[in-house]
């Protein structure tokens, strides 16, 4: 049985659709990713799977309860974190915990056990007294899922969870989500950090609110099927860009951090060699230039691309 089921899902706001007859289905344990920039409807759509907003059409369950007709059976079954910060911040964090045990209607020695935990996932202990307000940004999103998972559901829906917050407390936070995971917590969810998306067992693509593509990160690399990716590293990363994008053996160019990335069309001539003298001959001072493998960035460009920008 799968924990969340959408079928033809769609969200109209006048004459704007925000999200466009998406299906997928999302197996219990899995991890799933929605993958966008800001403005694709992921956002929307997770409203809509949660109960907090009736879809315009089609149809989702989540949990086995349908979120048209029973929204208030899908909260019962479901934690959610919202993008923005969704505890009290003039509370300390102890009042936080045992506000949101009173909400999930858990009882003294419930919430008593279920506090411990929370202080131990998240790494509160000794600060059971501070303000939301004043705990950094890692501790309040560990905070935050730990409240969304107070009463133990068995789906979790996170928007956005790490946004804003430094590199290492988001390699932290997602130690969290794979713990969740292991034990046989449900977890969607949506984010624009390439990096993490990695993490998810599965990847939906969104786009101006379609499903651009769905698949593991190995399926979606296939996108690029016998075409090769070159990586160059050279002084002037955006120079090199442009010399590149007007050599013929070039299918399309990004700039992936302090190199290069570039998508060979199938023809022999074009090889990572042949490429450097090219450049060189081109005043280009070229350290290295190898074939990678494709990287979840060039496949998110080459779906978006396809897609229609």
């Amino acid at each position: 049985m799968n924990a969340i089921t959408a079928t033809d899902l769609t969200k109209r706001f006048g004459d704007f659709v925000a999200v466009d007859r998406l299906t997928f289905e999302v197996g219990q344990g899995e991890v799933f990713g929605f993958l966008g920039s800001n403005g694709a409807g992921k956002s929307t759509t997770i409203r809509m799977l949660c109960g907090l907003l009736k879809p315009t059409s089609g149809s989702a369950k989540v949990g086995g309860a349908d979120v048209s007709r029973d929204p208030e059976g899908v909260k019962r079954r479901i934690g959610y974190m919202s993008q923005r910060f969704s505890l009290y911040e003039q509370l300390t964090v102890d009042q936080n915990i045992r506000f949101f045990g009173g909400i999930y209607g858990l009882d003294r020695e419930r919430v008593e056990a279920r506090r411990r935990f929370v202080l131990d996932m998240a790494g509160l202990h000794g600060r059971e007294h501070t303000r939301a307000a004043d705990l950094a940004g890692g501790w309040r999103q560990r905070l935050a899922l730990g409240c969304a998972i107070l009463h133990e559901p068995p789906i979790v829906f996170l928007d956005e969870p790490t946004g804003g917050v430094d590199p290492l407390s988001r390699r932290e936070f997602w130690g969290l989500i794979d713990r969740l995971s292991a034990s046989g917590v449900t977890v969607l969810v949506t984010t624009h950090y390439l990096d993490e998306a990695e993490h998810c067992h599965r990847l939906a693509i969104i786009h101006r609110g379609l499903l651009a593509a769905l698949g593991t990160t190995d399926e979606l690399k296939r996108l690029f099927g016998d075409r090769a990716i070159v990586e160059v590293h050279a002084a002037n990363p955006v120079e090199t860009m442009r010399l590149l994008d007007r050599m013929p053996g070039i299918e399309k160019t990004s700039v992936f951090g302090t190199s290069v990335h570039a998508v060979l069309k199938d023809d022999p001539r074009h090889s990572a060699p042949a490429l450097k003298k090219r450049l060189e001959a081109a005043g280009v001072a070229v350290t290295s230039i190898d074939v990678v493998q494709p990287s979840l960035e060039d496949v998110f460009l080459e779906v978006v691309e396809r897609a229609g920008h």
